[in-house]
């Protein structure tokens, strides 16, 4: 079986995918006109700004949802694995695809936001990809052809988001508990459930305030305890850039070898972790109540520089910093070691335990069981978000048969494949768990990289509307005025939600049916 997950990955992420994420970076980049280095400021304003009511979340909760998301495992042994496959210069692709990335998850986050809707059973905003690719051409001859790929890609989501992904966030969790604390797998594994199904049964208002506590603390407390560790490490910080830069080109000799898998496994690690293109932000984006989609679109464009800049450059610095790293050839543990930093155990294995050997270098026998606390973290909000963009798509590919009446079990056939749909991502949780790394991670990278294919595709074809919200907020934004979202002035069709948005009663606009 493992042999055969394998084969699937390689296809799935073949160089082909790598060179189509950098790619539309650098096109929506170019599109955008630096985008992200000209609204940052702008990009702050509106994180901290924002309405909810009793159907959207403000921007920041959408944010934070968003972040649940993105900041996860990968930040942690994500890096750890990208360094020791792809070495140091690893770092410097996963900032790449993070500046080039930014904008193009503003792309896709500013189409879930225009072509959201309400949810037919919970009046709550739903969308993302899969509302997108449906809604975007429906008045042109391929409207059929996107509709089924719109289909496609729910189906793919509900299946990635619902099994594949939460189990690799699960695997870590119990990996490093059982490792700091000895715990059992399986009861690690169980404590989880207990907790996730109280959390995902409130649905996305629970959903979006426990994110909006959580996801800021524990990203604070991580990346300033890894900022004290490489500050008492300064002095090694410049050898720790030389080498990032010189081995990212191939330019170090220790490194020359292996560029190759320097760029894959940094762009790969990168896209796992802040997941721009993935097409997860788009869901949290469009839960947000906002007067015009490229609003939460900024805001989601700086999400990507939280999760990469931030969470994974501390983690990353932590580790090269204190010598807590090894790489290998072969992008294999069994390869040769090509170098390492002379502070990890001989026996230690890929993955936390590089983060956790860092911190101990400092706080001695405290490493692990901080990482397994902030990984507990990390990972559970991150399960979380895996489930709402599980459920939201799943609400998509039942359409208006969500609210058939079920008299036999008592509900709807929408609230009953919500009951399935929760069932299905707690039993993934546990046999995660207690499965090994490998084959979690696999998995994981196979679920992320179909989302990525289908949704990088679909963006690239539906570009124009998000550009001209671009266009249009700016010029609004310049014209010193809250910016308000008209579809129909742009010549946007299907927009249907915002063509009866009345920002000034937003609590009784028109009902748009999902």
């Amino acid at each position: 079986m493992s042999e055969f997950l394998d084969l699937i990955n390689s296809y799935v992420w073949s160089s082909w995918l790598v060179y189509l994420c950098l790619a539309a970076g650098v096109y929506f980049s170019i599109r955008t006109r630096l985008l992200q280095i000209r609204q940052v400021p702008e990009m702050i304003r509106l994180m901290v700004k924002g309405e909810k009511s009793p159907s959207g979340v403000s921007s920041f909760q959408a944010l934070t949802m968003s972040l649940a998301g993105r900041v996860g495992t990968g930040n942690i042994a994500g890096v750890a694995t990208a360094i020791a496959f792809g070495g140091p210069g690893a770092m410097f692709w996963m900032w790449a695809v993070a500046f080039l990335g930014a904008s193009t998850s503003f792309v896709e986050c500013t189409l879930g936001q225009i072509y959201k809707a309400r949810d037919q059973l919970t009046g709550e905003y739903r969308g993302g990809p899969a509302y997108y690719l449906s809604r975007a051409l429906e008045h042109t001859r391929a409207a059929g052809v996107f509709k089924v790929y719109g289909l496609l890609f729910a189906a793919v989501t509900v299946l990635a988001c619902g099994l594949l992904l939460p189990s690799v966030q699960s695997n870590s969790m119990a990996a490093a508990m059982n490792s700091a604390w000895g715990f059992s797998t399986w009861w690690v594994g169980v404590g989880i459930v207990i907790v996730l199904a109280f959390v995902i049964i409130g649905g996305v208002k629970r959903i979006a305030a426990f994110a909006s506590i959580v996801v800021p603390f524990m990203a604070v407390v991580y990346i300033v305890l890894a900022l004290i560790i490489v500050v008492v490490n300064v002095s090694a910080v410049p050898e720790v850039l030389r080498l990032i830069f010189a081995s990212a080109f191939g330019l170090d000799s220790a490194f020359g070898a292996i560029i190759g898998s320097a760029v894959m496994w940094g762009v790969k690690r990168g896209i796992y972790s802040n997941e721009a293109g993935q097409g997860t932000g788009p869901h949290a984006a469009a839960a947000a109540e906002v007067t015009h989609p490229a609003k939460q679109g900024l805001v989601q464009a700086f999400a990507v520089y939280i999760d990469t800049l931030f969470v994974c450059s501390a983690t990353g610095f932590l580790i090269l910093t204190t010598g807590a790293y090894r790489v290998y050839e072969g992008e294999s543990e069994t390869g040769a070691v090509l170098a390492e930093g002379g502070m990890l155990p001989s026996d230690i294995t890929v993955g936390p335990a590089f983060a956790q050997a860092g911190f101990d270098t400092l706080w001695s026998g405290a490493g692990a069981s901080f990482v397994a606390v902030s990984l507990a973290f990390f990972a559970f909000t991150t399960i979380v978000a895996y489930y709402y963009m599980a459920e939201t798509n799943l609400r998509f590919l039942l359409g208006k048969s969500a609210t058939i009446p079920v008299p036999i079990v008592r509900g709807t056939v929408g609230s009953n494949a919500t009951m399935l749909l929760q069932a299905l991502i707690l039993v993934s949780v546990v046999t995660g768990a207690i499965s090994t790394a490998t084959d979690a991670w696999t998995l994981g990278d196979i679920g992320v990289g179909l989302m990525a294919w289908l949704n990088i595709i679909g963006i690239i074809i539906l570009q124009r509307p998000a550009l001209a919200a671009l266009k249009d907020y700016e010029k609004q934004q310049k014209a010193g005025i809250d910016p308000v979202f008209n579809p129909l002035s742009l010549d946007i069709v299907g927009a249907t939600f915002w063509e009866t948005y009345d920002p000034k009663g937003r609590h009784e606009r028109t009902t748009t049916s999902a």
